[in-house]
């Protein structure tokens, strides 16, 4: 369950309504949800795979720049040289399946058209950086290596401040 003022602020941070949120998954040292988790299905039944939603409109643009320079690339080559790597980056896979699986039993939201199927790419290819680091904020460091590695590119995003306020 999301509290309305944290909705408002996602819904600030994304310049829409946020749809089929389950919870913060994940608050920015500014105070403001920088994850949301959200629900197996949206509102309407279409399945939604992505469990960690990156809301923060700062971390979003700074991930955006590093896939635009071609860190995926490099993640993607690693994944294929790196047998220990690739393993806990399948791990990861394993452990947003859990997760998505175990919010779909609290819910009732069982989505076997999306069984097995994670999100970013994952388990054998870097597909989208914002999930990787949504996983490692939500599920904490230590779980997805690469979520991790994209954390540690970012930086301190929340420095200047908070990147949104809910009652704007």
């Amino acid at each position: 369950m999301i509290e309305a003022a944290d909705e408002a602020t996602v819904e600030a941070q994304l310049g829409r309504a946020p749809r089929a949120i389950h919870e913060v998954g994940h608050r920015c040292p500014c105070g403001n949800p920088d994850v949301i988790t959200t629900e197996p299905r949206l509102p309407g039944g279409t399945p939604f795979p992505t469990t960690y939603y990156l809301t923060c409109p700062r971390a979003a643009s700074r991930i955006g720049t590093l896939e635009g320079t071609g860190t995926m690339r490099e993640m993607q080559a690693r994944l294929g040289e790196d047998a220990e790597l690739a393993a806990a980056y399948r791990a990861a896979h394993e452990r947003y399946l859990a997760a998505r699986g175990e919010i779909a039993r609290e819910t009732g939201q069982e989505v076997p058209e999306i069984e097995g199927i994670s999100a970013g790419g994952m388990p054998d290819r870097v597909k989208c950086l914002h999930v990787l680091a949504g996983q490692s904020l939500a599920q904490g460091r230590g779980v997805n290596p690469l979520g991790d590695e994209v954390l540690d590119l970012l930086g301190a995003w929340w420095a200047e401040g908070p990147c949104v306020s809910a009652d704007r």
